[in-house]
């Protein structure tokens, strides 16, 4: 059996169980030995990344190489298009959401408690944000065929749980993000998908209690 080395409050967690739950896999969800970033887990991975699969004793973490991998040893139904321009886009998306939408919300969680929280960052912050959904709509308007949110993808897999981040922080802290009408119909269109929205009611009510936590110093 597959074990998926995680913890709950983990977005990119998230996303590898959108894709093992449209992959029908069946897992078993594991702490990281000894606690993240410990000693005991770096044996198992050296970097000490969450999430990480163990496949039959293939090792393996990072969110991106876990899904890429999932995709070749698990082939159906397939998460990538069958022609070279699709897959390729796939992949800018989600490359897109790990190098670029993500690390500006991950840029607002050390704001999240009151006694830390400076208003300049948290304007400046939002700003990138937003900028960054702007970018996800024009790109989104560029993606061929199926590969917008219509059939789900590799490329999807992260979005859905930063959208949940963003919404909930944006609540949290008055932002005014402004979506995008082609990111929220492209979220929409995730949202129906079933691996996406059973992932999302299991996940999402660990968004608030992390928040509540954190704002309760």
């Amino acid at each position: 059996m597959l074990i998926l080395y995680d913890v709950p409050v983990s977005l990119y967690c998230a996303k590898v169980r959108i894709a093992m739950r449209h992959k029908g896999l069946t897992w078993r969800e594991d702490p990281p030995p000894g606690g993240y970033g410990s000693a005991a887990y770096r044996t198992l991975v050296p970097s000490g990344n969450l999430p990480a699969i163990d496949d039959g004793g293939l090792i393996l973490a990072d969110s991106e190489a876990i899904t890429e991998y999932l995709e070749e040893r698990y082939p159906n139904p397939p998460m990538l298009p069958d022609d070279i321009a699709g897959r390729a886009k796939a992949r800018e998306l989600s490359r897109f959401h790990d190098t670029r939408l993500e690390p500006e919300l991950r840029g607002l969680f050390g704001q999240i408690a009151p006694g830390g929280r400076d208003a300049a960052v948290v304007a400046a912050r939002t700003a990138a944000l937003s900028a960054r959904l702007v970018q996800l709509g024009h790109l989104l308007e560029r993606m061929p065929g199926e590969a917008a949110g219509r059939a789900l993808s590799l490329g999807d897999c992260g979005y859905p749980a930063t959208a949940r981040w963003i919404e909930a922080i944006d609540r949290l802290l008055r932002l005014g993000i402004d979506w995008p009408p082609m990111v929220r119909a492209y979220l929409d269109r995730l949202g129906d998908i079933p691996a996406v929205r059973d992932e999302m009611a299991s996940y999402c009510p660990v968004i608030p209690r992390w928040l509540a936590a954190k704002e309760a110093g």
